[in-house]
């Protein structure tokens, strides 16, 4: 017997997020930043915004400043981060994007504003904003205008 069943809501959410992962991490190896990691888009965002130390980028990460430090270390290695000394703090290392991190964080808010423009164009505005006033329910409307969300917007 054979049913024609929808799938489950959120299993809908999680392949859509994974297909846009997908997606992002094929367009940005195509422009030559193919070795992404998992917290690269959110720290890339985060320090395009103003840099910061570990510890305040552990806090927006919410993971301890071990963890923090891995990521920093990691994507420092890549050429994406620089740690500066800090002119109020001499004892202080704030994080910067380098270049290379900012062209990083460049391709990656391209590539969210064509995707976008690819389904408007395909499914058009009213169910694209739809969409996008669903998402914001579903998060929260405290959680997208939490101070700490801000650099992740446009």
């Amino acid at each position: 017997m054979s049913t024609s069943r929808k799938p489950d809501f959120g299993i809908l959410l999680v392949l859509a997020e994974q297909e846009f992962v997908r997606e992002l991490r094929a367009s940005m190896a195509a422009q030559g930043f193919d070795e992404q990691g998992r917290s690269d888009g959110f720290v890339l965002r985060t320090l395009g915004a103003t840099p910061m130390t570990i510890s305040a980028l552990a806090e927006r990460l919410e993971i301890s400043k071990q963890g923090a430090g891995q990521i920093v270390d990691d994507m420092e290695r890549r050429g994406f981060v620089v740690r500066k000394p800090d002119p109020t703090d001499g004892r202080a290392r704030l994080l910067h994007l380098s270049a290379r991190g900012e062209a990083a964080l460049a391709a990656a808010r391209k590539f969210h504003q064509t995707y976008e423009r690819r389904l408007r164009k395909t499914h058009g505005d009213a169910a694209i904003d739809a969409v996008r006033t669903v998402f914001t329910a579903i998060a929260g409307e405290d959680r997208t205008a939490d101070p700490r969300f801000r650099p992740l917007m446009f």
